[in-house]
């Protein structure tokens, strides 16, 4: 089994590792948007949401066990795709010891320049997420089990619903470079399909964005109260 190893050790490896953690986040993060569009169909359509979440798997998991099974992979997958980008990242400075700055920043365009102080930022914001409506513990007006009530007080506080959106934003830069760099770690990369990857990027990473972000705006505009 030391083929598994060496694979493991070596760049492509660490990069193999990114893109699937990354196809595993990516599903999570379009499946979790798509369920909070049910705030658009009311207080009963959310909640209920919400407390189906909490019995899946019923009656063979018992309350919120597979919930927590379902985190357990999120926060493996998240620990595996910071650890490969950290790797190959410092991999990529020991790699290059004269520094090309100025002309590598011609080539590469902003969401590629900002993709790793920018996941480091996502990471905070999931932490500040976590505490905020999962747990509570940063919500001045928390109602255990309400979803609905918890959303549209949390976000008519303007400066938490700025925080949302900005990091939404930096989000979907981060989606946008990381599909497109996905497919090139995994070797798909072809002339005659790169239009098309880059076409499925923007728009997943487009649609996943303008989603979060309207949830946000659709509380400070009073679209939903």
């Amino acid at each position: 089994m030391s083929w598994i190893g060496d694979f493991w050790k070596s760049a492509l490896g660490k990069k193999a590792v990114m893109a699937v953690t990354g196809i595993i986040l990516f599903g999570f993060v379009l499946v979790h948007m798509l369920g909070n569009l049910k705030l658009y169909l009311g207080p009963e359509a959310l909640n209920h949401y919400a407390e189906w979440l909490r019995e899946m798997g019923s009656p063979l998991f018992p309350h919120e066990s597979a919930l927590w099974i379902f985190r357990l992979v999120l926060l493996a997958a998240v620990a595996g795709h910071m650890w490969s980008a950290w790797r190959v990242t410092r991999e990529s400075w020991a790699a290059r010891p004269s520094k090309y700055e100025r002309a590598e920043r011609v080539q590469l365009d902003y969401a590629s320049r900002t993709m790793r102080w920018g996941g480091v930022i996502i990471a905070l914001f999931v932490v500040y997420h976590i505490l905020h409506f999962t747990t509570g513990t940063l919500h001045s007006d928390f109602v255990p089990g309400d979803v609905y009530h918890n959303v549209v007080a949390g976000f008519s506080i303007w400066w938490v619903a700025l925080i949302y959106i900005v990091a939404n934003l930096l989000l979907g830069l981060h989606l946008y470079h990381g599909l497109w760099s996905m497919f090139q770690s995994l070797g798909w990369n072809h002339r005659r399909f790169n239009a098309w990857r880059r076409y499925f990027a923007v728009t997943f990473a487009v649609v996943v964005t303008a989603g979060n972000v309207s949830f946000p705006v659709a509380v400070l505009t009073g679209l939903v109260s």
